[in-house]
């Protein structure tokens, strides 16, 4: 593998070349990905996010396809067992909004192993459950592991420049949501069944979740050791030197909540990876109730919606970035509408489908275009304001749980059908929301305008230009930020020293948070 020198050789970084081409103009971020490569920083950090992602899915969703058995050994109701669906999706709600403005400010690597380890935790203590209190209020803390997302979305805008950050964010944001199918099989059709050998139904379901909970901490203490925040090296780092200024966590998170686009794009999440969790809770149950199938064999056909995640998701960020190398960002909005409205009308033929060979198959194809849809908008994540886009991600993503929340009520107080109707038209009204994303020096669908710069880049994309044609990262907008100067609680020293930071011309701070 050749290695391509890179950077200003004035410049303090942990690594003098690496084994991906970068652009020095984007803090050496790299412009290709290399899937069989495991080298430091940007590889190595790319394997990492989605791997650890994955995990926090095989902690967080261990129970899920063990629910009817939890179920039938505890005499709960239908009400009871969505409510601890409800709570396993609404722990990382919190998380998510705060674990953006962590990134922006500690790096990506601390706050996921630490997080990591810490859902190992209830994992561990799922076969104490005795009531359906208890059983919530474990999830709701198993849950915490799910914003590991924002993590794994950061790290890879860290990496990767924005014109392949589609792709990047999309593959291990997928490949990281795999979890949640392979969790399925794993634990419903492998480990329990080989559990029940040597005990009782309730006997495995109370132990099998240790194993899970084994491998969670173990990988997160393993990565704080094994990789890095971004190509310069890790962030506590690069301050020491002086290589990196003090970013205020607050500020950024302020900074990101002014832009509308943050939450039109929070909207549209919560109307695909919303979705997606939904399934992960639901798909097993309703094969089980509705064909009248085995816990294990509807574990087994519920996986399939998760193992779409194995390509869709990156597919969805592919295309976006080819659209975006030909239409600029309209082409990113216009594809990130045609998999929303594909997705709802998916879900009206799916719930209307009564054979269980074309249940499966619409599922199939119903899955594939959520993953895309969540592929999609995160390539247009990184270039609504780069400088905070760590708090942005971690919105964005707080979205996707707020929408599971939604749609667990739904399905908790409706029957399957109106619940199943209730979440086509929502997701079908998301993705007309893509007419209003205007973002700053970008065209809409509908309304604004390519700057000159985001114009040439675009253009040189489709043109078959370098992979290093850059597009210059654009100043946070003044008015947007205006009004959160100051607070009641006296923030203006952090918002000004925040300003200070994304404006600053030195090389080596440049756009560090972009």
């Amino acid at each position: 593998m050749s290695e391509v020198q890179s950077g200003q050789a004035q410049e303090a970084k942990k690594y003098e070349t690496y084994s991906v081409n970068v652009d020095p103009d984007q803090d050496d971020k790299a412009t290709e990905i290399k899937l069989l490569s495991f080298a430091r920083p940007h590889m190595r950090a790319f394997h990492c996010s989605w791997f650890c992602f994955f995990i926090a899915f095989f902690i967080w969703f261990a129970i899920a396809p063990l629910l009817p058995e939890v179920k039938e050994s505890l005499g709960l109701t239908k009400q009871q067992i969505w409510t601890s669906n409800i709570c396993s999706v609404a722990g990382t709600i919190f998380l998510r909004f705060i674990n953006g403005p962590l990134c922006d400010k500690y790096g990506p690597r601390i706050p996921m192993g630490a997080i990591l380890a810490f859902a190992s935790i209830p994992c561990a203590m799922t076969g104490l459950v005795n009531s359906s209190a208890s059983l919530s209020i474990l999830r709701f803390f198993i849950g915490f592991g799910g914003s590991t997302f924002v993590m794994c979305q950061f790290w890879t805008s860290r990496m990767f420049t924005k014109e392949i950050a589609g792709t990047a964010n999309a593959l291990v944001g997928g490949w990281g949501n795999l979890g949640g199918g392979v969790t399925q099989i794993v634990m419903g059709s492998v480990l329990f069944p080989l559990f029940k050998l040597g005990m009782s139904a309730e006997q495995a379901w109370r132990t099998v979740c240790i194993v899970p909970a084994c491998v969670g901490l173990a990988t997160g203490l393993a990565i704080f050791k094994i990789s890095d925040d971004c190509p310069q090296g890790n962030y506590s780092e690069m301050k020491k030197k002086g290589t990196m200024a003090e970013v205020s966590a607050s500020a950024s998170f302020r900074t990101a909540t002014m832009n509308v686009n943050t939450w039109l794009l929070f909207v549209q999440y919560a109307c695909c990876f919303g979705v997606e969790l939904t399934m992960n809770n639901a798909a097993a149950s309703y094969f089980r109730e509705t064909f009248e199938l085995t816990t294990e064999t509807s574990a087994a056909i519920a996986s399939l919606f998760g193992w779409m995640n194995l390509f869709a998701r990156g597919i969805g960020g592919y295309v976006s970035d080819k659209a975006n190398g030909k239409m600029g960002m309209r082409g990113r909005l216009i594809w990130q509408t045609c998999c929303l409205l594909i997705e709802g009308v998916m879900v009206l033929i799916f719930t209307n489908t009564k054979s269980l060979g074309l249940a499966i198959f619409i599922m199939v194809i119903f899955s594939s275009f959520v993953q895309a849809a969540e592929g999609s908008t995160y390539g247009v994540v990184p270039y609504v304001n780069p400088p905070v886009t760590g708090s942005i991600a971690g919105i964005v993503g707080a979205g996707g749980n707020t929408g599971a929340v939604c749609f667990g009520l739904g399905f908790r107080q409706l029957d399957t059908k109106p619940a199943f109707y209730l979440m086509a038209g929502c997701i079908i009204g998301s993705g007309i929301l893509s007419l209003f994303i205007n973002i700053k020096g970008h065209a809409g669908i509908m309304s604004g305008q390519d700057s000159e710069e985001a114009l040439a880049a675009w253009k040189n994309m489709g043109a078959g230009a370098p992979a290093n044609s850059t597009l210059k990262v654009p100043e946070p907008d003044a008015d947007a930020t205006k009004d959160v100067a100051t607070d009641d609680n006296g923030s203006e020293k952090d918002f000004n020293q925040f300003m200070d930071y994304v404006s600053e011309e030195k090389p080596n701070v440049e756009k560090e948070t972009a």
